[in-house]
């Protein structure tokens, strides 16, 4: 019968853990793993972008930038989000693909196009560079000095339109903030019931418990009082005995 009691129990414990609350675990720690490190990551842009407002803000060197036109096409397409990274501008070869502050814009705006030539002037080194899908090459050479990064031809596209929208306070709290919350407030639901579940199997144990030592109590009094009212048989039958042969 305890046997019985224990795989019950076993049974009823695991029963909340089905294939759907695992589902949904793995599929909240995923989007944990997900959105936690891009909250990071965007939070530290953000901050870095108002605190140095000359600078593209990066993340250890790295920086994701978005495209806004298709000068690069069909490498690089609009609406694609390119990772670059800092290097020595010496470091930068006829070939390479780099980012830059646009020498002929505003000197905020940030440029990505192929580098055609390289060269220097009064020891001062200059690049020469075109979007591969314009006619003519960029008007004025890039400084050095106006380099931000080299294109490491990793690009995830359509997601600079997600990124635009997810740098506003409405778009931070849509799609990460909004989901972690979701996420964790169905995981404490989810404890809760489980917890709940739990103390009423073992409340249910207790009481198959109490009734099997009611039972046991039971069944040894029968037991005892069966045992007692055969030893006053076996103590009145040899009296009667006697009695008779004395008649």
């Amino acid at each position: 019968m305890s046997d019985q009691m224990k795989n019950n129990g076993a049974v009823k414990e695991k029963a909340p853990e089905g294939k759907g609350h695992r589902a949904l675990t793995i599929i909240g720690i995923i989007l944990c793993v997900i959105l936690v490190p891009i909250l990071i990551v965007n939070c530290t842009l953000i901050v870095k972008s108002y605190v140095n407002k000359d600078e593209v803000p990066d993340f250890g060197g790295v920086m994701p930038l978005i495209v806004l036109t298709d000068s690069m096409f069909p490498d690089i397409k609009s609406g694609d989000i390119i990772i670059s990274k800092t290097v020595d501008a010496n470091e930068v070869n006829v070939g390479d693909v780099i980012s830059f502050f646009d020498p002929a814009g505003n000197g905020q705006s940030v440029v990505t196009h192929k580098v055609i030539d390289k060269y220097q002037v009064d020891g001062k080194l200059f690049f020469k560079t075109k979007g591969i899908n314009n006619n003519t090459e960029d008007t004025l050479p890039v400084p050095a000095d106006k380099l931000v990064g080299k294109y490491t031809d990793v690009r995830i596209p359509l997601a600079g339109h997600i990124a635009i929208f997810m740098q506003t306070i409405p778009g931070l709290i849509v799609c990460v903030v909004l989901p972690i919350l979701i996420f964790v407030g169905y995981d404490i639901i989810r404890r809760r019931k489980y917890d709940k579940v739990q103390s009423n199997d073992v409340a249910a144990l207790m009481a198959e418990l109490e009734a099997l030592k009611a039972a046991q109590a039971q069944s040894v009094a029968a037991t005892t009082a069966e045992n007692t009212d055969e030893s006053k048989i076996q103590i009145d039958a040899p009296d009667n005995d006697a009695e008779t042969k004395e008649d």
